[in-house]
């Protein structure tokens, strides 16, 4: 990589955003220099630089919330990075799954998008990961591929039988609950949406 290119502080320090690669959500503001950035490229994983120890910081090192590199790019003003990383439990020291969580504005009437299904499966991912007691999700995992088939036969079932009532709203119902288990089988088979989509674009 050219350095030269970069656009870094006083302190040889640029911004650093991460971001989930499978919701998009933005993940976390962080600091990088060229070190960090190095040894990014180099292991695969976010190593930052932290300000207030004056240090390189792998993330996740002692709480095991890595974020695995996917993608790193700089903006046209070459002073900001963006990491598009594979995160691994919450990425925020509070436990939120991301540290912009305190809102100033929401639109609740903004339609939802396709990103939901993203990030229903990063869920499912997330669940794997660290299991919570009484979730359905880790229920059908642990029980296996047979359990999950099961469950998505029903499911497509259901779907069928509220299409020829013509019932518009069952119809919406049924599929979602549908979609949900299906990834959770996709999940479970390791197949991820972006294999999903990039089938679907080679049949167009």
């Amino acid at each position: 990589m050219d350095f030269s290119q970069l656009k870094f502080d006083a302190n040889g320090l640029i911004p650093a955003i991460a971001q989930d690669a499978h919701t998009n959500q933005v993940l976390m503001l962080a600091y990088m220099n060229q070190q960090s950035i190095e040894q990014t490229l180099e292991t695969g994983y976010a190593t930052y630089f932290s300000r207030s120890r004056q240090a390189l910081w792998k993330k996740g090192e002692t709480s095991g919330h890595t974020q695995k590199l996917v993608a790193m790019r700089y903006d046209c003003d070459h002073d900001a990075m963006l990491l598009t990383v594979e995160q691994v439990g919450p990425a925020c020291h509070t436990g939120a799954k991301s540290c912009f969580f305190n809102d100033v504005y929401v639109d609740e009437d903004a339609p939802a998008t396709a990103n939901v299904l993203q990030e229903d499966y990063a869920t499912i991912a997330d669940r794997a990961a660290n299991p919570v007691e009484g979730s359905y999700t880790n229920y059908l995992l642990d029980n296996g591929v047979e359990k999950i088939c099961k469950k998505v036969g029903e499911e497509a079932s259901e779907t069928i039988i509220a299409a020829m009532k013509a019932n518009k709203e069952e119809v919406t119902y049924e599929a979602a609950d549908l979609l949900y288990h299906l990834m959770v089988l996709l999940y479970q088979q390791g197949v991820t949406l972006d294999d999903v989509w990039a089938e679907m674009a080679r049949r167009r």
